[in-house]
């Protein structure tokens, strides 16, 4: 199923679950379309991927303004794990200081304003929300040690 949008009750519950005030990491993952559609039957020769360029440029002030940053872009190679005809263009991850933070942005008249140039170029996407796992330090600097270790012994027991 394609999904572009969210749909007015995923935008309800998302909006009326009760969550901590923690960061959130956002996952996105994207296909573009060929070309834009802008639906008001002009073709703009923009492809897909122009048209979220311009969504990009034009939501990154939004993001900064509610404290949000993209932490992480990057354009789809291949799909190891996935169904057949499951296909990706790109995956971004940004984060947001907490939920509330996020859905003030979606909710301000100039995200609404911009979100035409994403729907114009989005064919199907997943927005995923994620929390961070808070990993010990000890925990990493005993696991960075066994790496250590192993790399010295697996070349003698050979």
């Amino acid at each position: 199923m394609k999904t572009i949008n969210p749909s007015p009750e995923a935008i309800k519950r998302f909006t009326q679950e009760a969550v901590d005030n923690k960061a959130i990491v956002m996952v996105n993952v994207l296909r573009f379309k060929e070309f834009a559609d802008y639906g008001d039957g002009v073709v703009k020769n923009l492809s897909g991927r122009e048209a979220y360029a311009r969504y990009s440029k034009s939501v990154m002030p939004l993001l900064w303004e509610v404290g949000g940053q993209v932490l992480w872009r990057g354009d789809v190679r291949s799909t190891f794990i996935a169904p057949n005809d499951e296909q990706w263009d790109e995956v971004l991850l940004v984060q947001y200081p907490n939920r509330q933070a996020f859905i003030r942005m979606i909710s301000s008249s100039a995200y609404q304003e911009t979100m035409l140039h994403r729907t114009a170029a989005v064919a199907d996407s997943r927005l995923i929300e994620t929390k961070s796992l808070h990993l010990p330090k000890m925990v990493l600097k005993l696991a960075r040690r066994v790496v250590r270790v192993k790399r010295l012994v697996m070349p003698l027991i050979k």
